[in-house]
């Protein structure tokens, strides 16, 4: 089996060696949360790295990031290092592994940096009783915003995916699960509809569409009345797509 491995500059040679014995062996390594995705954090070197390993794909996809696509671990690679460069927070990327076969793709890992946060977006949509809850979704507002004008268009902008930490002067954000990105200019609707995955609430849509009708000079009604319905349109498909998977999951027991 082919083994691929790129890691970013400035490692020693003692700790890419140790990395590489620890992919290889990652499933002897206790713990590890996801049930597609295996996330473990273990320690080397005094550095705790976050380590993901990516499902094995089906038949039909083992023949496409083998020949066609780059894998789940080389974007996440690649897109942490361009969100870096264009000033955009998320946990210092380290490395990843791919496994192929002549003509099929087994596995791949994503290696970052384990970045301790104070609260994930999600605990904004569970707990409206958070210390500065307002000031904190406004920043998330604002931070979305400059992803937007920066022409980056995170397809997985959801609840667990940015990582917040308070700071001195206000927050800190930072994006995970990097695999699914756009680079490029975004239009009006594509920017709202990003809002889309985030919240199920209309109490935090209105602040949202208020904070970045601040940000962009637009009509707020026009955003929120946007935000709200691909709001409603995203969990319309989410629950159908769940009743099917259950239906599906009936009839084959």
């Amino acid at each position: 089996m082919k083994e691929i491995k790129v890691f970013n500059s400035g490692l020693e040679d003692a700790f890419t060696t140790k990395l590489t014995k620890v992919i290889r062996n990652f499933d002897s390594y206790e713990g590890g949360v996801g049930d597609r995705n295996v996330i473990k954090i273990i320690e080397l070197d005094q550095l705790k790295l976050n380590i993901k390993a990516f499902k094995i794909p089906n038949v039909v996809n083992k023949i496409v990031y083998n020949f066609f696509r780059k894998s789940k671990a080389q974007r996440s690679f690649e897109y942490a290092n361009k969100l870096l460069e264009l000033g955009v927070g998320t946990p210092k990327p380290i490395a990843y592994f791919e496994y192929k076969s002549p003509f099929t793709f087994k596995q791949s890992f994503y290696v970052s940096e384990q970045l301790d946060c104070d609260m994930t977006y999600r605990e904004l949509t569970k707990d409206f009783t958070i210390p500065n809850y307002d000031a904190i979704l406004r920043a998330f507002t604002r931070f979305t915003y400059s992803l937007h004008e920066k022409g980056i268009h995170f397809l997985d902008h959801s609840p667990g995916n940015t990582l917040i930490k308070k700071n001195d002067t206000g927050y800190n954000f930072y994006l995970v699960d990097l695999n699914r990105m756009d680079f490029g200019p975004l239009d009006f609707e594509t920017r709202i509809k990003n809002f889309s995955r985030l919240t199920i609430h209309k109490s935090m849509v209105e602040v949202m569409s208020d904070e970045y009708a601040k940000c962009t000079g637009e009509d707020y009604d026009k955003i929120f009345n946007l935000m709200w319905h691909e709001t409603e349109t995203f969990q319309y498909k989410f629950h159908r797509k769940k009743r099917l998977k259950k239906k599906l999951k009936i009839k084959k027991n």
